[in-house]
């Protein structure tokens, strides 16, 4: 298979495959283009306003659910996944410690797009290495990409009930990335839903965002609360955010295919600066100054230091710790009319639930 001479597209799906596990991937799917089922299920869910302010959902037309319209001549996409569970006894110890900090086990370490972004270019130049250039281009999460249903038609594993990916032997805790090609490389098969009747994703969701099998109202998850969210939270769903102060990993702590999940191999993705024992009070103390500084290389300083205060501000409320009152009366006349509002609905609640 040289450079210049015909290529054994079969020999070279193989040799991407070797490669990206020699790169880390714990898993390589190839599929085409035709994302027609995707896009009946993005323009319903649309269409029911499920993607609350994240107008980018639809801004870009049908670039979304038609590859080749986003990057002309794309004929195959690869798709991969990283796993990114960091290893420890028992995370959700921390959401039942009022005065611990969740925060989603993806965001401990460092920003998955850079590192994805720059293992999927690797892979791009092993493949170019051994055919000479190639058409393609790497996404991580990055653009208007349908990744969940790539992964799927790709044989990563099923959407589940939760509408994440799920796979029988890693469960659901990796990150997606994809190479757009234009090379016609033979397609994988897609694998068969395994969630049957169980429905544990569903009856665990703290604010009942899982509105239906395989349909999340955004409005209503707590990802999208403190990550998607700018403005205030709505105070209906503010006591049932518990100690959540970025993402909500709820349906997959409690799905039976996580027993089958894999622990990350990645330093990168380990966490830092304590995030992961970190208490509310500690991180509610944190200066804008400090906050950029802990959160370099994150993928947590997307949402800014305003928001990072009003998720802790509404966590504080729900701890029902006496330690939470003085912190929050520290931040009663902070510059933002947001953090303001956040912090004196948590002084009332706080006060409600520490009342005799």
């Amino acid at each position: 298979m040289s450079k210049g001479g015909d290529i054994d597209y079969a020999q070279l799906s193989r040799r991407i495959k070797q490669w990206g596990h020699e790169l880390g991937f714990g898993a390589v799917g190839i599929c085409d283009t035709d994302l027609t089922e995707a896009e009946h299920h993005l323009h319903s869910w649309l269409a029911k306003g499920y993607h609350g302010t994240m107008d980018y959902m639809h801004r870009h037309g049908s670039k979304r659910t038609r590859p080749a319209e986003l990057v002309p001549g794309t004929l195959r996409i690869i798709s991969v996944r990283l796993d990114y569970r960091p290893p420890e006894p028992d995370p959700g110890s921390v959401l039942r410690d009022p005065a611990a900090a969740f925060i989603s086990r993806y965001a401990l370490g460092r920003d998955y797009h850079k590192v994805l972004r720059a293992r999927l270019k690797k892979l791009a130049q092993r493949i170019a290495d051994e055919i000479g250039d190639f058409g393609y281009r790497v996404f991580t999460d990055s653009a208007p990409v349908m990744e969940k249903a790539i992964a799927q038609k790709a044989g990563l594993g099923w959407v589940g009930k939760h509408s994440n990916i799920l796979s029988r032997d890693a469960g659901s805790w990796f990150f997606l990335g994809e190479l757009y090609t234009d090379l016609p490389l033979p397609v994988d098969s897609p694998v068969s839903d395994h969630c049957g009747e169980c429905t544990a994703c569903i009856d665990v969701c703290p604010t009942r965002a899982i509105v239906a099998p395989y349909q999340v109202d955004a409005r209503r998850c707590i990802s999208y609360l403190t990550i998607e969210l700018h403005g205030p939270i709505p105070e209906a769903l503010r006591p049932l955010m518990g100690n959540r102060i970025y993402g909500c990993d709820d349906c997959q702590l409690c799905c039976p295919w996580n027993r089958f999940a894999n622990d990350t191999t990645e330093a990168d993705f380990l966490p830092r600066h304590g995030l992961d024992t970190a208490t509310l009070v500690e991180l509610f103390a944190w200066d804008e100054a400090t906050f950029l500084k802990r959160t370099e290389g994150s993928a947590i300083r997307r949402i800014g230091h305003e928001r990072w205060l009003r998720n802790i501000a509404v966590a504080l409320g729900n701890s029902g710790e006496a330690a939470a009152e003085s912190a929050l009366r520290a931040r009663t006349d902070h510059p933002s009319e947001l953090v303001r509002e956040h912090v004196a609905w948590a002084l009332t609640r706080l006060r409600a639930l520490l009342r005799p």
